[in-house]
């Protein structure tokens, strides 16, 4: 693979003491869990039970509110995530954490992938499937009550509907995450990117207050960023593969 990318991004990691890692869909994928937008993605599978929806309109507050059942049967169907297991990245990035080296991760994702893996402050800058909530009364319910309700439509004892807490088409995104997103970039000496293209917005605006010392890229298509060649990497592979390969690397530095 490439060896000398992780050796560096390994180098870099040793020097820094306040990581931030930025990811999205890709980070997931190699858990079995699609991302969005590639040409085998959630947007890109047409199912004939769903024919004449666009994906953005059945994941939006408008489905929810307008066509339950449908909004629902989609969630369902796409979005059940409960059995799905953390990867490589998210143990890597787990492990930074408990060394020290990694402040905070900030994900798009919506599996709770980073939490299962054992990261600890994780900002989900669009919410989250582990937690629903009543709609009318804020009663909190667990990650598998739609699924196993035994409802179209799930409701709570007061008569709301219960809906995932994640954050829909039409939605503002939550407010504590975004402000810890953007301060924990702000103050970074380091951030990884990875796993996503930077092409959904407005959380990927938020690497825009990076002002550290070394920046990393690990996706799998080329992300054309501009930052000083001798304080950056770029890694156009696997982000499991890469993680694991630097990790190897940044347990022997340390222990030099």
């Amino acid at each position: 693979m490439t060896d000398k990318k992780t050796e560096r991004l390994a180098r870099f990691i040793c020097e820094c003491d306040n990581i931030v890692f930025f990811g999205g869909a890709g980070v997931s994928t190699e858990s079995g869990i699609p991302d969005f937008r590639s040409a085998d993605g959630l947007y890109n599978r047409r199912d004939v039970r769903f024919d004449g929806y666009e994906p953005e309109y059945l994941l939006s507050h408008e489905c929810l509110v307008n066509e339950p059942r449908v909004f629902f049967e989609f969630y369902r169907q796409k979005l059940d995530c409960r059995n799905i297991k953390p990867n490589a990245a998210h143990y890597a990035l787990a492990e930074l954490e408990k060394l020290g080296k990694l402040r905070a991760v900030i994900t798009q994702n919506i599996d709770g992938l980073h939490q299962a893996a054992g990261s600890k402050n994780v900002f989900e800058i669009h919410g989250t499937t582990a937690e629903n909530y009543c709609m009318r009364c804020g009663r909190k319910y667990p990650a598998d009550h739609i699924f196993i309700c035994g409802e179209d439509i799930p409701h709570c004892e007061c008569g709301g509907v219960i809906r995932c807490d994640v954050t829909l088409y039409g939605e503002q995104l939550p407010e504590k995450a975004v402000e810890g997103a953007v301060d924990a970039i702000s103050h970074a000496d380091m951030l990884i990117i990875g796993g996503t293209s930077l092409s959904v917005y407005p959380a990927a605006s938020y690497v825009k207050y990076f002002r550290g010392k070394y920046l990393a890229v690990i996706n799998r298509d080329h992300l054309p960023l501009r930052f000083p060649e001798d304080r950056s990497v770029q890694i156009n592979a696997p982000i499991g593969e890469v993680l694991s390969e630097t990790m190897d690397a940044v347990r022997r530095y340390l222990a030099e």
